[in-house]
């Protein structure tokens, strides 16, 4: 399925941001030129581009035989590790659609996706979530979704694949039936669901052009080079996963470590054992990391960058970050949807890594408009809007029209949502979400600002910030609160540190909720979405959960 019309391709052609090569061609090559190089490493296995290539041709092969055309859809719910980017690679040579699935995915968010989809054919491990995955089907069967087709994929240490079918071994298929069936760079590669913290997902379609872009971007960002050692910790379907896992590393002929579930002790070792030189995370995870003693057990100098974004980045913690690992840590603004729309360097000061989300990627046109007048504000600093338009973007939402109406400008810029400011040298800063607003009185509060001031408090581990709702004031500020020692943080105290600070007090939480963890979506970042269904379902709203 062709997802951009041919001008546009040619354009982004003709101008090297896109290229005709495929993720398959590329392992092809490199299962010839390095075929016993790791291409991912576990805590238990190395798997080689030769069983790469080899292991996704046979199991492509096997879907085929399965009985599903070119251009169907096929859902991959696995959880981290070879097994699921061989299953990436195989859809892609067989001419099928990734329905990318979370392995934090609950239910009804499998069931979303798969019916929004029209995918009736699903992938899994022999086990979901700690159960048998054909509990799973069954349940699905139950509830009148249709899958046809259900294979179950193990991978041993040496990254052999074995496939069932309905609880059946699968035996190999005919290569030859693989003849002609392969996706284009500009087709249709994946579907996958958008890693918000409210409500159902939307189902943002992937291309891999828009991801090898994305790659250039990165590669120049952080001076990449083909000796990088590279661990991800973002889950595969996801955006993020995606270009640090599936394209980066694969592009530069590089390794990629992976883990199953992200484990702090874990990766560390990971990070210590293999040398690892580029590390990506979200802020929830490095912060994480910081807090954990696990951290200074472990050798970790071998990282030279690492990669966040997507969200407000405390500049605290990620100044910690660089300072007990000697690590440059590196910021993306952009989305799934959107792709890259601005990047922090190697070469930018400090300041600008840590405090802003870098410069404006010329090619993706980003700018800041005024949210009710649309004015453009871009270079004056003033807070608005994000739009942008460029190669690293999606082709829109799967079979949703009324969605796409709402991310697109009549003019085809994309809207983001978050509020922004772009200076005068074109650095974006992310302020919050125009979701991510507590409105309280009739002023706006950023929950990232306030996120920000509170997780700076020496003893927070993690915060998340919602609104709760007052029958005087609309809502009021609410901080779920983790502490380091994990003993309740006083709002007396809490105060305190705020007032010594000078932040303003209209950022001053009114409730502050202790609690052992924070929720996390599918992504990875803090599920706001269940924060929200807390206080809806009558979580005490004083220092106590």
């Amino acid at each position: 399925m062709r997802t951009f019309d041919d001008e546009v391709i040619r354009a982004y052609t003709e101008a090297g941001y896109w290229s005709p090569e495929t993720i398959a061609q590329r392992v092809h090559a490199l299962s010839l030129s390095k075929p016993d190089g790791a291409a991912f490493v576990t805590e238990e296995s190395r798997a080689t581009w030769r069983a790469y290539d080899e292991e996704s041709t046979r199991l492509a092969a096997m879907l085929v035989a399965a009985g599903l055309a070119p251009d169907d859809r096929v859902g991959v719910l696995m959880p981290d590790g070879p097994g699921v980017h061989a299953a990436y690679l195989a859809a892609e040579k067989a001419g099928l659609t990734v329905v990318g699935i979370g392995p934090r995915s609950r239910a009804n968010e499998i069931e979303h996706l798969l019916t929004t989809t029209g995918c009736s054919a699903l992938v899994t491990e022999p086990t979901h979530r700690g159960k048998p995955a054909r509990d799973l089907i069954e349940a699905l069967r139950g509830r009148g979704h249709t899958i046809d087709t259900h294979l179950t994929v193990t991978a041993d240490a040496v990254g052999r694949l074995a496939v069932s079918r309905d609880g059946e071994p699968v035996a190999d298929a005919d290569l030859d039936a693989l003849e002609g069936r392969a996706l284009g760079p500009d087709d249709l590669w994946l579907v996958n669901s958008t890693s918000g913290t409210t409500g159902l997902p939307k189902c943002v379609m992937q291309t891999q052009n828009r991801w090898k872009y994305f790659h250039q971007v990165a590669e120049q960002a952080g001076e990449l080079t083909a000796d990088e050692i590279v661990i991800s910790l973002i889950p595969a379907p996801f955006g993020f996963g995606l270009w640090t896992a599936h394209f980066t590393p694969t592009l530069l002929g590089a390794p990629t470590i992976v883990q199953r579930d992200f484990d702090v002790g874990r990766a560390c070792a990971l990070i210590e054992r293999e040398r690892a030189t580029m590390i990506a995370c979200v802020s929830t995870q490095f912060i994480m990391m910081l807090n954990d003693p696990e951290l200074e057990r472990h050798d970790l100098s071998s990282l030279r960058v690492m990669f966040t974004g997507g969200e407000r980045v405390p500049y605290n913690r990620a100044r910690e970050f660089e300072e007990r690992t000697g690590c440059s840590v590196l910021q993306f603004y952009g989305s799934n949807e959107s792709g890259a729309v601005s990047v922090t360097t190697t070469t930018d000061t400090p300041e600008r890594r840590l405090r802003t989300a870098g410069r404006l990627i010329g090619p993706m046109n980003g700018r800041v408009v005024d949210l009710e007048t649309g004015a453009d504000l871009t270079g004056t600093g003033e807070r608005g809007l994000c739009l942008a338009r460029g190669p690293a973007a999606t082709p829109g939402y799967y079979a949703d029209a009324a969605a796409n109406e709402r991310l697109f400008t009549p003019e085809g810029e994309m809207r983001s949502s978050d509020i922004v400011t772009v200076d005068a040298e074109g650095y974006l800063c992310v302020v919050g979400r125009d979701s991510d607003i507590v409105i309280r009185g009739g002023q706006n509060i950023s929950a990232a600002a306030v996120e920000e001031l509170v997780g700076a408090h020496p003893r927070v581990a993690l915060v998340g910030v919602v609104g709760a709702p007052d029958e005087v004031f609309g809502e009021r500020v609410c901080a779920f609160v983790v502490t380091r020692d994990g003993t309740p943080l006083e709002r007396e105290e809490l105060a305190a540190f705020l007032d010594e600070t000078g932040a303003s007090k209209y950022l001053w939480p009114e409730h502050v909720v202790h609690v052992d963890e924070l929720p996390r979506a599918t992504g990875g970042k803090v599920d706001k979405s269940e924060l929200r269904r807390r206080i809806r379902e009558g979580a005490p709203l004083d220092i106590r959960a």
